[in-house]
């Protein structure tokens, strides 16, 4: 089975049972998994939004059927090229979302987002995005 990896706000948005159908159909021939900073994101989330007990145990409940794709030497060198040439075309890019990119690209999965316009810059390293802009 191949796998998809949920931005925050698709994997969000999933376990609160509001993804839009035309995101669901795209992800249909994926099973999901998440990156160590979607992970750390919605950490954040839980405690920076007061989520209620219901959504951490959610959360939780998810993160339990998910892989997690973690931090490696060759992530870290992609993320740094990834930095390097938004930078140099003066397109700095938010860290975190150079981080997943960077997940992505090296592992060869596709990238399931609602902000596709906050990846573009990574489509011509590799990044394949789903999901609406």
């Amino acid at each position: 089975m191949a796998y998809v990896a949920l931005d925050t706000d698709v994997a969000s948005n999933l376990i609160k049972g509001r993804l839009p159908g035309k995101v669901l159909a795209q992800l249909a021939p994926y099973s999901p998994c998440v990156t160590f900073v979607t992970l750390g994101e919605l950490t954040e989330w839980i405690i920076t939004r007061s989520w209620g007990r219901r959504s951490v145990e959610a959360v939780e409940q998810f993160l339990m059927t998910v892989p997690v794709v973690g931090y490696n030497d060759e992530i870290a060198r992609t993320w740094g090229r990834l930095s390097a040439a938004t930078r140099l075309a003066g397109r700095p890019r938010p860290v975190n979302d150079m981080w997943n990119a960077a997940c992505c690209v090296q592992q060869g999965l596709p990238l399931a987002t609602l902000n596709a316009k906050d990846y573009e810059d990574f489509i011509d390293h590799g990044l394949v995005i789903l999901g609406a802009g």
